[in-house]
């Protein structure tokens, strides 16, 4: 099978690249999306566009000729990087990597199912019409319009296959702990901390009460944690304060601690321990973990039959980090992470991607998408 030349796919994956796709800034993401519309009506396929108003378009590519393709592969367009991040550091090739904003997460990924679909469509395989390719506009930020297509066009799929990154040692993701993100408003009542202290409710009391009780909830062994990230509040050192502020990060390793963690969240902060404040909590839990089960570890063994067949020897591996995975993982549909090239350090000014794995990914997938549609 041609996968296609490797100038070609960096050429692309410079031109994505240097197109700044934050996940706030829809005229960058619909940017890549038109780009990667261009390129997938060229070898054939046909374009579903779910418009958003506030986000990038979410795009589903298939073949005309497909009917209820059965394997579905899921990546994203947006990064983590503001505006202005392409022009202070764009592409650049040194040496057996490759550098930018957003090119291992995952601007390579999307150069991945592009290619890979297009050595299916060149070698006339009947796969192609078994597949689907959702690129969504909002992951990095929890896929608030993101989640509900992903999950309508996941059910009834035999496969899911996200294009998150392979880990360093190009291991596969078979488990992700699920999160979620609250904010906590205090509101107290301001007082001169010196002439009439007694006068004043402390906001910031109220909320270190919080903080404590909220971090009490962590228990790692469960594989639970909540951290309370971001505090701010006050507005003199010698007032007492009559706002704070607190945002909090929780995480979970199994979706059956997701409601009384929810649960004792809402409990703790409905009560104040500081008479005369008063709490508005927001957010919730926004993805459930990808547990490591049976469908997971058959599908995942699937793949690593496929990889041993073209020379790669595959582990799997868990990690902190959500994704959308998530969310067709929990539905009971077999899900497998990290389908991606290999590279390092994501969300960051050292983010890379090895170019020798561009290929050897990209051909991985088409062979799974070949041996998942018999």
């Amino acid at each position: 099978m041609d996968i296609g030349d490797k100038g070609e796919m960096l050429s692309l994956l410079k031109a994505l690249v240097n197109i700044d796709s934050g996940s706030y800034y829809k005229e960058g993401v619909d940017r890549v999306g038109r780009m990667l519309t261009n390129a997938f009506k060229q070898i054939g396929f046909k374009v579903a566009i779910f418009k958003q108003e506030r986000y990038g378009d979410h795009l589903l590519f298939t073949h005309p000729h497909a009917f209820d393709p059965k394997i579905l592969l899921v990546a994203h367009m947006d990064t983590v990087f503001p505006v202005g991040t392409a022009a202070a550091r764009p592409f650049q090739l040194i040496g057996t990597r490759a550098y930018g904003p957003g090119v291992i997460d995952m601007k390579g990924s999307l150069v991945a199912c592009l290619y890979a679909i297009k050595a299916l469509v060149g070698a006339q395989s009947p796969a192609v019409k078994q597949v689907a390719v959702l690129m969504t506009s909002d992951e990095e930020i929890g896929a608030p319009s993101g989640r509900e297509i992903i999950e309508k066009i996941g059910v009834g799929k035999k496969a899911v296959l996200v294009m998150e990154p392979a880990r360093k040692d190009g291991s596969l993701v078979t488990a992700r702990r699920g999160g979620g993100r609250y904010t906590l408003n205090v509101t107290g009542r301001a007082a001169h901390s010196g002439v009439e202290p007694e006068k004043g409710r402390s906001a910031i009391e109220e909320l270190a009460h919080k903080i404590m009780k909220l971090h009490a909830l962590s228990d790692y062994k469960s594989g639970i944690s909540v951290n309370v990230g971001v505090i701010e509040g006050g507005t003199a050192v010698n007032t007492v304060a009559d706002r704070a502020k607190a945002k909090v990060d929780i995480r979970i390793s199994r979706l059956e601690q997701a409601e009384p963690l929810d649960r004792d969240i809402r409990r703790i902060c409905g009560t104040p321990d500081v008479d005369g404040t008063t709490i508005e909590l927001k957010g919730g839990i926004t993805r459930p973990p990808m547990e490591r089960n049976a469908q997971t570890v058959a599908l995942f063994q699937l793949i690593q039959q496929v990889a041993s067949t073209i020379g790669l020897e595959l582990t799997e591996t868990a990690t902190g980090g959500s994704s959308d995975a998530s969310f067709t993982s929990a539905l009971g549909i077999p899900t497998i992470d990290g389908m991606g090239p290999v590279g390092g350090f994501p969300h960051s000014e050292k983010e890379y991607l090895r170019v020798d794995t561009m290929q050897e990914r990209t051909l991985l997938l088409a062979k799974v998408i070949e041996r998942l549609s018999e």
